[in-house]
């Protein structure tokens, strides 16, 4: 039996699997530390958004609070740029 691959079966428009919409909120959990693409710590994430380092979050609710992607897709793209 043939296999066919989940690229082929994907609709052109859309992102390959691991790659999230600009649209999407990101929790800080995937945005730092060893599981995210920014290897720094809580503290020196929360100091970076109150300086304006790094970009303001979206308050969901009492104790929750996520990032647009788009802004932590411009974050690592100005970060890669610097690093040139």
């Amino acid at each position: 039996m043939e296999r066919i691959s989940p690229m082929a079966t994907q609709h052109p428009d859309e992102k390959p699997p691991g790659v999230r919409p600009d649209n999407s909120l990101l929790r800080i959990k995937s945005i730092i530390g060893p599981a995210g693409p920014i290897p720094v710590s809580r503290s020196t994430w929360w100091a970076g958004v109150r300086s304006g380092r790094f970009p303001k979050p979206v308050k969901l609710g009492p104790r929750t609070t996520a990032w647009r992607a788009a802004d932590i897709h411009k974050l690592l793209e100005g970060l890669s740029q610097s690093s040139d």
